[in-house]
């Protein structure tokens, strides 16, 4: 195949365009080109009044491709190398892994030990999917929270009730793996090239249900609404772990635990640092969700293209840098999307965002972080950044007048210091109850002063992200993991416990599903391979 980059495309592009253009390029008849496939597409932006995409295309020619790739003296004409990945060679393990977590890293670490015919046993402490959606929809309907079913954990972890974005910085080649098997599993073909794909949460149920199902077929085994109470050491060695399911705990022998527990395992970290298993305070971030009308970002970002169906809805990501030296920035942004009760444990209002596919809901919504660092947690704990989280929950809670309840504030409002007493164009998302209440009151006041400078800074980057109606909903403080489970860089266990694969974001080494996915399967790779 012949990779031709940099192709500029117009909105409405077909088949016979690409073929034309790529022609073009190879200075080669349209017939000639056998077979086109789409590599990567993104949107240029840049120029409102000239939007259109830009992407790389992979080509097969009815000729010699490496003379044709000679003759164009292009360089933006390559060879394209086929991907491959293959399971390492490996003995075969004494016992059958332990994966704890069945989130991305705990998923993918699991289809690769069961692919390599090691028959992993996964546990994961909440429901299923579909039961899971239940005790969801339940805590939304009622208020009665489900402590071990929820957004936080369940099957394909907090991932599943997201946007399913799979943005990601890491430039791993593993990478391309994890977006195959999704795709594989019934994510939409589009993910493979767009620049910004996306799965939602509708779609992304489905394909965590699937990748489920082929791990069992291939001899692993997932107990859901299974907790891991205790791992049992022996001269710095995991011999075994003590479950609990249904009420009845159970002890399971195991020299291979990987340890994919997500960012909100608050009790299984307290459980870690009694065993002494070598944890460390790490950087994270909180702040709140910002909400906007979705046809006014599209604008935004779109001008007139703005509501093409080709561009859906659109994106934004924004850093700066406050006057007290606080990174400012945006995550997890959800065109089209819904601000969601994300709370697990009780009295604690916790929020996030989530997109379905078609990401067509009225309200945009991101979150809007503030960095914050060991030296702000007060304690010199390894665990101290999970009750600096837990107090802004807390607060959220008491904020937001009790049961689940989250507190808002209009844009302008807050900007003034001020309590709201309406609302504006935009209407709050979240699923529970809001009340109108101050922000400042759940935050350091280096977070709020911080956060009050970024939005008009903001603003002048993207027009209308300072507006006064749009809303703030708190509290955002999962950002990632306050807490790093050290690991050997080279081996990947744990530096003080062998057997012990601390994996993925909850250990404190992934930041979104792709990237933890990745780490799922380099522990998988050790655990064979060690």
């Amino acid at each position: 195949m012949i990779r031709v980059s940099n192709l500029r495309l117009p909105l409405d592009y077909d088949d016979e365009y690409l073929k034309s253009t790529v022609s073009k390029e190879l200075r080669i008849s349209p017939d000639a080109v056998i077979k086109i496939e789409l590599y990567r597409r993104s949107i240029d932006a840049r120029k409102k009044n000239d939007v259109h995409f830009t992407a790389t295309i992979d080509v097969e020619v009815n000729s010699n491709e490496n003379r044709l790739v000679s003759k164009s003296k292009s360089k933006n004409v390559s060879i394209a190398k086929p991907y491959e990945y293959s399971i390492p060679k490996h003995k075969k393990l004494n016992k059958r892994p332990l994966i704890v977590g069945f989130g991305p890293a705990g998923m993918f670490a699991g289809l690769i030990l069961s692919h390599a015919g090691e028959k992993p046993l996964i546990i994961e402490r909440g429901a299923d999917c579909d039961s899971r959606v239940q005790d969801i929809e339940s805590f939304i309907k009622t208020g009665k929270l489900n402590t071990e079913s929820n957004i936080q954990f369940g099957e394909g972890g907090a991932g599943t009730f997201s946007d399913g974005k799979l943005t990601t910085g890491t430039k791993d080649f593993r990478v391309r793996k994890v977006f195959l098997e999704f795709k594989n599993h019934g994510a939409p073909d589009e993910i493979m090239y767009n620049a910004k794909p996306h799965i939602g949460t509708d779609k992304l149920r489905e394909v965590v249900k699937n990748i489920r199902n082929d791990i069992i077929n291939h001899g692993g085994e997932v107990l859901f609404n299974t907790k891991l109470c205790d791992l049992k050491i022996k001269d710095g060695q995991i011999c075994a772990a003590e479950i609990e399911r249904f009420g009845r705990k159970e002890l399971i022998e195991a020299e291979n635990v990987i340890l994919s527990i997500g960012h909100s395992s608050r009790d299984t970290m307290k459980m870690l640092l009694d065993r002494s298993v070598f944890l460390e305070q790490k950087p994270f971030s909180v702040g709140v969700r910002i909400e906007h009308l979705r046809e006014k970002i599209d604008r935004s970002q779109f001008g007139p293209f703005a509501g093409d169906k080709r561009l859906g809805a659109a994106p934004y990501k924004l850093n700066v840098r406050a006057k007290n030296g606080r990174g400012v920035y945006t995550f997890c942004m959800c065109p089209g999307g819904e601000v969601v009760p994300a709370s697990s444990e009780e009295k604690m209002v916790c929020t996030n965002g989530m997109s379905e596919f078609a990401r067509d809901k009225t309200n945009s919504n991101s979150a809007l972080l503030v960095g914050v660092s060991p030296e702000d947690y007060g304690d010199s704990s390894p665990i101290s950044g999970i009750e600096f989280q837990r107090k802004i929950e807390r607060a959220a809670y008491i904020a937001g007048g009790g049961d689940y309840a989250a507190p808002v504030q209009r844009v302008g409002d807050f900007l003034k210091g001020i309590k709201s007493e309406r609302f504006g164009e935009v209407l709050p998302s979240y699923g529970r109850n809001t009340s109108f209440s101050v922000l400042d009151r759940l935050f350091p006041e280096y977070v709020t002063n911080a956060m009050k400078e970024a939005i008009v800074q903001m603003d002048s980057k993207l027009r209308g992200f300072a507006h006064p109606d749009a809303i703030l909903t708190g509290a955002e403080a999962r950002s990632s993991s306050p807490v790093r489970i050290t690991r050997n860089p080279e081996t990947l266990q744990s530096v003080n416990v062998k057997g012990l694969y601390p994996c993925g974001e909850g250990a404190g080494y992934a930041g979104g599903i792709v990237s933890a996915a990745v780490d799922g399967i380099k522990c998988a790779e050790k655990v064979l391979c060690e």
